[in-house]
């Protein structure tokens, strides 16, 4: 499976150079001007709609907190992810980055193989793309999982209930969705059939999640809560995830401590209720006082962020960025944030938080789907800044590493190598998480995506109601492009060409 054993368009003869608004956070293109929410087209997918038939009052999102005042408040917020990573952005556009060089005539060739990917597999029905999230990966092979769960329930669990479920389920996949490597696979019980990567891992939580895994209740298997998971162990998640010492996964021991922690986190009753389960933020979301009940819950998705930060944050116990006193989970100082005085300590932290975008992602479709609760101020969400997006600029010749850091990569990629288990073929630089090389590519992996959009949307010819908005961008151009070079250029391990440590919490 790759790019070029399948059909795409050819590439354009001239390259163009970017052109682009630099004006602070705001974005180009009318493609994300719009306030998508989240609504369901008659195939019950959830799809972006436009939020023009609202009351302005529905619209309403609370801004970030002034970080003069709160720097931690702003650092948490979602707002502050694509305002701070713009201004690293900016200095890639001019080619004034500390790690990378930025070849911006790359950039169409770039849009080029997006484009071409999602003519193969989407043309000429765009509308028909998902939305990026956890549920794409349990239908792996074409087989809807999801939607069999839910049939396999009687009709005695209401919808709120099934909502909480899925919730549950989507929650425990999506925080065990690090990478798995190269050399782990799973066979499933159901099929038989063999699942690797993220859609192996998809498959195998379901599976958990059917048994009983994550619930501390024997006639209530298909739910999740504080109990059980405190009581996970590293054996326990082994077997379930079928280790052997023929099929080893990176990162096990980290997998089951963060499954402990999650246990732990689930205790906020004011979040996850008295029965400690993810999906009762369900219940917490309907309740709050900014949800406005009309016809369908219209929920701020700043209400969404805010509880998954707050809620889940001794998930993130491993992180060590302090700020005025409050510890960060995947915000890291960057070398190329503003410097000069009078610059605050604040700063110079660029906010990335992947993994709770990827868990708001995932987890309004759920809601969505059985509910029809729509989400107001979608568009804040940037584009996930991980090894697949970001390997999709290296891999097309868009960013460069520097020499010296290239060097100094590759001199830790071989002292790792020679650790029992790790990777030792198809060389690639490797930095840990908290690395300036990794926030710096990190960070200006948002600013390249939101600009690819706009230029995705104008070679489609796709405008206003009809343009693709960034979640779908997501799913059927950027992070599958990105893997599927990955698999053409390091066709052994197909991992991205810059290898990252991390206990897998985050990244």
């Amino acid at each position: 499976m790759g790019f070029f054993s399948r059909k795409s368009s050819k590439p354009s003869a001239k390259s163009e150079r970017l052109s682009i608004n630099t004006n602070g956070s705001q974005m180009s293109g009318s493609s994300m001007a719009k306030s998508p929410v989240f609504s369901r087209n008659g195939n019950g997918v959830a799809t972006p709609v436009s939020s023009t038939n609202m009351s302005e009052a529905e619209l309403v999102v609370p801004k970030a907190a002034d970080p003069t005042i709160d720097p931690a408040g702003y650092l948490n917020s979602l707002h502050s992810v694509r305002e701070r990573s713009r201004l690293i952005f900016q200095k890639a556009l001019k080619n004034h980055l500390v790690h990378f060089d930025v070849d911006l005539d790359k950039f169409a060739d770039t849009a080029t193989y997006v484009v071409s990917i999602i003519k193969r597999d989407f043309a000429p029905d765009f509308a028909s793309i998902p939305l990026h999230g956890k549920g794409q990966h349990f239908d792996v092979g074409g087989r809807p999982r999801v939607e069999q769960l839910l049939a396999s329930w009687p009709s005695t669990v209401d919808g709120p209930e099934r909502t909480r479920r899925l919730l549950d389920l989507f929650t425990v996949s999506v925080l065990l969705d690090a990478g798995a490597g190269a050399r782990w696979q799973y066979k499933s019980k159901q099929s038989g059939r063999m699942y690797r990567r993220s859609e192996g891992l998809a498959v195998a939580t379901l599976e958990m999640f059917t048994a009983g895994a994550f619930s501390s209740l024997n006639d209530q298997p298909c739910r999740v809560d504080a109990s059980s998971l405190k009581r996970m162990t590293v054996d326990k998640l082994a077997k379930a995830l079928q280790i052997s010492e023929t099929n080893s996964i990176q990162g096990l021991d980290g997998r089951a401590a963060l499954l402990t922690r999650l246990g732990r986190a689930l205790e906020n009753q004011q979040f996850f209720g008295t029965s400690s389960r993810p999906g009762n933020m369900l219940d917490y979301l309907l309740n709050h006082p900014a949800t406005q009940m009309n016809s369908v819950p219209v929920v701020p998705v700043t209400t969404l962020w805010t509880l998954l930060m707050e809620g889940l944050a001794p998930v993130w116990t491993t992180c060590k960025t302090q700020v005025s006193g409050a510890t960060f989970g995947d915000a890291w100082p960057c070398s190329t944030m503003p410097s000069s005085p009078p610059a605050q300590q604040w700063e110079s932290i660029m906010p990335l938080h992947k993994q709770t975008q990827w868990l708001t992602f995932s987890l309004m479709a759920p809601m969505a789907r059985v509910l029809r609760i729509r989400f107001a101020g979608v568009e804040l969400l940037t584009a996930l800044p991980d090894s697949r997006n970001g390997g999709l600029l290296i891999d097309t010749g868009l960013l460069t590493l520097k020499p010296n850091d290239m060097r100094r990569g590759v001199e830790a990629y071989n002292a790792n190598a020679k650790h029992e288990g790790q990777p030792n073929v198809e060389v690639v630089p490797l930095f840990n998480i908290d690395d300036d090389v990794v926030v710096e590519w990190r960070a200006v992996t948002i600013g390249f995506l939101d600009e690819l959009l706009v230029e995705v949307n104008k070679r489609l010819a796709l405008t206003d109601e009809t343009a693709l908005n960034l979640a779908q961008l997501l799913e059927a151009g950027s992070w599958k492009g990105g893997r599927e070079l990955a698999e053409v250029s390091r066709p052994n391990t197909k991992e991205a060409p810059i290898m990252v440590m991390s206990d897998g919490a985050l990244l």
